[in-house]
């Protein structure tokens, strides 16, 4: 049961906790700094005495059950470079008043568990723990240039407005993760550029009502297997991991932060990279506008992973720096465009694109076709028909017809060397005289060649006729035209008697001409589907 607010003043209050007390009834700001840079950095070593404290319970009963406002005031919690001393204990209870904390030092860890709060402020404080597990808040909760030694806990938190973490040094848990925020649900932005942490990250089936960003954050976990571990991520907008313009204002002495520090960069402006140092999972994540990997740089172990798998959005940005070890994997996702480069993908076993699906391509940069099938090729180190036809379809539908054909002759050569020495031997034949099909004027070609020598061969020969008085007049070049054109009598095949090599001749002419005509038809058909 709440007590009702009461307007007496604890009697045991010390010197600094009464002008705290005095402060909240009239909202203004407590400052008990000593007005030194060197003296008033919370995360320096330097001592903060009494006359810097207060306690936390008293802290707590402020909070939860404080007097009431001076008339025409609103009361709110406002100070500044206070030590609070001793664990402040908040779970379960309602703060109405508003909250904002500068600089401050906190002795113990902040125990917020089911809390309800209009506004959090916690600017430049050193914790040593945060537990929100199930915060409420009607309005932001922000956490920057916060350091925090022993993590934070927002599991199943609910943030009515905005989450601010930017510049915030967040290090691990008894249980190796720096955040854990697995289920937490931020209605508009989660804003956390320059953000670095030093245990997993782990946002697994969070929620994000406009856009997620880490622009220049640096993630790492040298402890586990991922420094990022969010799968089933929802963010409406655009999850941002990339690097960071560095030529913007800094925060000065506003009390409020700015959301969003600086934007991407542009060539040949001052940046800071998004380091991964660790695997990423975004598993199964859906993202409404975009995820955009501008500048990244991975920094994985053989057996980490940047894993995308299944995935869904309309703009899929992997333009960052290729990672030397570990894989990309992305099989099964969805996207619509995919914009990436020819130097952000890794080589042959570094990639995994089994069933993703994409449908434009927008290469930044130089990205030749040749280029793309290395692609291809590194992403399949057994064959696999899928990811070139799905490359093919989509240079087919965007007007490149004739990349479209190379990508399919690139198929059907990597298919060649998984056959058997008959078919293969097959196949070297096929891709030698007609380049199986997929270039119909080369067989074109080869019918007028062969064409050509058998009307010169047969030039020489003036063979009898089958039957002495019923037979045309006998001519070398419609013989041998009639022997090629399998389908077509013209009336010179079956007439005249061939002996000897004359025969085995006839017989070339015959099977060559099936296999260039079977090739011409092939080649022909395909044209009419695309059509």
């Amino acid at each position: 049961m709440t007590e009702a607010r009461t307007d007496e003043e604890p009697a045991d209050l010390t010197a600094s906790e009464r002008r705290m007390w005095e402060a909240y009834r009239t909202g203004s700001v407590c400052d008990l700094s000593a007005r030194a840079a060197d003296r008033d950095d919370p995360h320096a070593e330097h001592v903060w005495g009494p006359e810097r404290s207060v306690r936390a319970r008293v802290v707590a009963r402020l909070l939860l059950h404080g007097p009431p406002p001076v008339p025409g005031r609103v009361a709110s919690l406002k100070l500044r470079g206070v030590r609070i001393s001793g664990r402040l204990e908040l779970s379960g209870g309602a703060v109405a008043p508003y909250v904002e904390l500068q600089s401050c030092r906190f002795d113990s860890e902040i125990q917020l568990s089911e809390a309800r709060f209009g506004t959090l402020r916690l600017i430049n404080c050193a914790i040593p723990r945060l537990e929100a597990a199930r915060l409420h808040t009607e309005g932001d909760l922000h956490l920057p240039r916060c350091r925090v030694a022993r993590g934070i806990r927002l599991t199943d938190a609910q943030i009515g407005t905005d989450l601010l973490v930017s510049q915030a040094v967040v290090q691990r848990d008894n249980k190796g993760r720096s955040i854990a925020a697995d289920g937490m649900s931020v209605a508009q932005d989660l804003q956390g550029e320059l953000l670095e942490t030093y245990g997993e990250v782990s946002l697994r089936g969070a929620k994000v009502g406009v856009s997620m960003n880490l622009r220049g954050a640096r993630l790492r976990n040298p402890y586990g297997r991922f420094a990022l571990n969010a799968p089933q991520l929802t963010v409406e907008r655009t999850l941002y991991l990339t690097s960071i313009a560095l030529d913007y204002a800094a925060y000065g002495g506003s009390s409020t932060p700015p959301y969003g520090l600086g934007p991407t960069p542009t060539r040949g402006r001052r940046a800071q990279h998004f380091e991964c140092r660790g695997g990423l999972r975004l598993d199964d994540g859906r993202f409404g506008d975009a995820i955009d990997f501008y500048g990244a740089r991975f920094t994985l172990t053989p057996e980490q992973e940047i894993s995308l798998r299944r995935i869904q959005t309309p703009e899929f940005r992997f333009v960052g720096e290729r990672p030397e070890q570990g894989r990309v994997v992305v099989s099964g996702a969805k996207v619509v465009k995919l914009v990436d480069t020819s130097t952000s993908w890794p080589g042959p076993g570094g990639l995994s694109i089994e069933g993703f699906v994409y449908e434009n391509l927008a290469p930044r940069g130089h990205f030749p076709l040749s280029r793309r099938l290395e692609w291809v090729a590194a992403a399949t180190p057994e064959y696999s028909p899928e990811p070139y036809e799905r490359l093919a379809a989509v240079l087919r539908a965007s007007g490149e017809d004739q990349d479209a054909r190379e990508v399919l002759l690139a198929k059907q050569r990597r298919r060649r060397a998984t056959l058997p020495p008959g078919p293969k031997a097959w196949g070297y034949l096929q891709d030698w005289t007609v380049v199986y099909g997929y270039r119909p004027g080369r067989a074109a070609l080869w019918m007028a060649v062969l064409w050509a020598a058998g009307a010169l061969l047969f030039s020489q020969l003036h063979p009898p006729a089958i039957k002495e008085d019923e037979h045309p007049q006998w001519s070398a070049a419609l013989y041998a035209l009639d022997l090629l054109l399998p389908v077509i009598d013209l009336g010179q095949q079956g007439q005249w008697k061939l002996e000897g090599g004359w025969q085995w001749g006839a017989a070339g002419l015959v099977v060559m001409g099936w296999i260039l005509a079977t090739t011409v038809a092939a080649g022909a058909s395909r044209l009419l589907r695309r059509g």
